[in-house]
């Protein structure tokens, strides 16, 4: 399972309908692809549809779908959203990664 923190669920909220999407019926899909300065980065996007083979979720509202290779490395991430003043975006705590970049986009296990 994949969780979704308050903050994230406001952000992800407001950004799905300044795109054109709806919080209570398209999604939020969660991967995981190779690249980055760790080895593999975390790549989020909003999508009307979904496949058999995805796993489904929600939590704090949020729809998530996530492709079934990459929900062997997201199992137990929370999904946060950090607005500090080192800049602003989404955070994924990943109690499976070994290794993260400074950034925190990347990761290796």
């Amino acid at each position: 399972m994949i969780k979704v923190s308050e903050t994230a669920k406001n952000k992800v909220v407001e950004l799905m309908k300044e795109d054109g999407f709806n919080p209570s019926t398209d999604y939020v899909r969660v991967g995981v692809k190779s690249g980055g300065c760790s080895g593999l980065s975390y790549d989020l996007k909003f999508d009307k549809t979904h496949i058999e083979e995805d796993k489904m979720f929600e939590d704090n509202g949020v729809k998530i779908i996530v492709d079934k290779k990459s929900f062997l490395y997201l199992i137990g991430t929370t999904l946060e959203y950090s607005g500090g003043l080192n800049g602003s975006g989404f955070v994924f705590n990943n109690p499976n990664a070994n290794r993260t970049c400074g950034c925190g986009e990347s990761f290796s296990l």
